[in-house]
């Protein structure tokens, strides 16, 4: 990024992209969400193309956020919360590699980062004899999604997808 910009991305899969989106997009320091698609090799993929679970990507949002509000550790707190990251390939009801739980990250401090909370967690009571399933992965291209799906607990409600909401 350029030294005047003051954002930074975050990738996370987590399941539904509907409330993965939903659990970042209003705190304080996010300045935008966008749900697509990442990790997989179809160039331009469609929601029923990654559906199909032949196209190697997981549903997937793409967080702009400002460092010195919210930081990219707070990030990882908020997404380890809002999912089962043991649960491979599937979040509840949704099954298949394109709701897989995955961290797509941008630099080599984004990796080590989250490397050093997935660690965290295995340590913990909560974790004990318990595997996280989650992909620590480079970012490569995002592919947003189409236009019904940007936003879609703002413009429909809450109800369809496991994500748990956090709150402050």
């Amino acid at each position: 990024m350029e030294s005047g910009d003051f954002s930074d991305l975050a990738t996370f899969a987590a399941g539904c992209f509907w409330g993965v989106e939903a659990a970042f997009r209003h705190l304080p320091g996010v300045i935008g969400t966008r749900v697509g698609y990442s990790g997989g090799s179809l160039p331009e993929p469609n929601y029923e193309q990654v559906c199909s679970g032949k196209t190697g990507h997981a549903e997937a949002v793409e967080i702009a956020f400002d460092p010195r509000v919210i930081t990219y550790d707070q990030l990882l707190d908020i997404f380890w919360k809002i999912h089962d990251s043991t649960q491979l390939n599937r979040q509840g009801p949704d099954i298949g590699t394109n709701y897989r739980s995955a961290i797509f990250y941008h630099t080599p401090d984004q990796k080590a980062r989250a490397e050093t909370s997935r660690d965290r967690l295995v340590r913990s009571e909560k974790y004990l004899n318990r595997k996280i399933a989650t992909e620590i992965a480079p970012a490569q291209t995002f592919w947003p999604a189409e236009e019904y799906h940007q936003q879609y607990y703002d413009k429909c409600g809450m109800g369809y997808c496991t994500t748990r909401q956090v709150d402050d």
